[in-house]
């Protein structure tokens, strides 16, 4: 849009000429975004005099790149996106969100989320399941973006060739440590440690070493062989040293008013190329608060 000036007056005025329906937030916001030009030169101020029989222009609202799209996207649909392509889509989970649903089939999940988020790049996108994350817990997770993705990938978590690193915040004076358990679920979904290996008990095996610690807390590198529900928390807590914020599992405390454990990296093959890649999720830095190095 272009109009010749017949009459002195500030820029806002004229665009408030050009635009009367317009509010004055969006005629500024457009001159912020250097959509106003005068005799061809961008101006940004709104108090900018135009003389006579200069000639202002509206420039059309820029076309946003692929990239920038997806990233509107992904804030519209809350999404903490740390890499994506044409087979996965990688994302960092907040705590107090379900991964998926449950057989309740609840709505509000991090896959729906993404499912909503490829759908509005692609009408027939989707994303699939590769592994779950507890609610409590926050961090890094893999989805796949079509079926012979989510094969491979399933496949390797069940092979266990995806490496997995945590960090938890521990109650008490925690030291290196390994522990194989043998787990099973009750009917309220609690789980528990078997004493002896059955049918219904599932492998569990973690292992992790002290990051930082002081009398009240220590900060763990956790690692994990088997991805089961709780793994490291029961594992934790029967070493003596509960997550902090877990009270399901015996902790006494919640310093930072939920359960401290956070998935930092995911290690695998990309099933497009079978090359290893490494994704990674900072964990909250207040955690550190009061720890020293051992």
């Amino acid at each position: 849009m272009r109009v010749t000036v017949s009459e002195e007056g500030t820029l806002l005025e004229h665009l408030k000429k050009m635009q009367p329906s317009t509010s004055n937030n969006v005629l500024r916001k457009m001159l912020t975004s250097q959509r106003i030009q005068v005799d061809e030169s961008v101006i940004h101020r709104a108090k900018h005099i135009v003389q006579v029989g200069q000639i202002i222009e509206i420039l059309p609202r820029p076309k946003l790149t692929i990239e920038e799209k997806q990233e509107v996207s992904a804030k519209e649909h809350d999404l903490d996106i740390i890499h994506e392509d044409e087979h996965i889509l990688v994302v960092s989970k907040p705590a107090g969100l379900l991964s998926v649903a449950t057989d309740k089939l609840e709505h509000y999940t991090l896959h729906n989320r993404c499912v909503e988020y490829c759908k509005t790049n692609d009408s027939q996108g989707w994303c699939f399941i590769v592994h779950r994350l507890d609610k409590a817990t926050s961090g890094i997770m893999v989805f796949a973006k079509n079926e012979n993705s989510k094969r491979y990938l399933q496949e390797q978590f069940a092979e266990r060739q995806v490496h997995r690193d945590y960090v938890a915040l521990v109650e008490g004076l925690a030291e290196d440590g390994r522990a194989t358990h043998h787990l099973v679920e009750d009917k309220t979904l609690r789980v528990h440690i078997s004493e002896v290996k059955t049918k219904e008990s599932k492998l569990a095996v973690t292992s992790w070493q002290v990051m930082k610690s002081n009398d009240i807390a220590t900060l763990l590198h956790v690692l994990i062989e088997t991805g089961r529900r709780h793994q490291i928390r029961v594992a934790l807590a029967d070493h003596g040293t509960p997550v902090v914020g877990d009270r399901m599992h015996g902790a006494e405390t919640n310093l930072h008013g939920r359960i401290c454990l956070h998935a930092t990296a995911l290690e695998f093959l990309h099933p497009f190329d079978d090359e290893p890649v490494r994704f990674e999720s900072e964990y909250d830095v207040a955690w550190n608060h009061g720890l020293k190095n051992p």
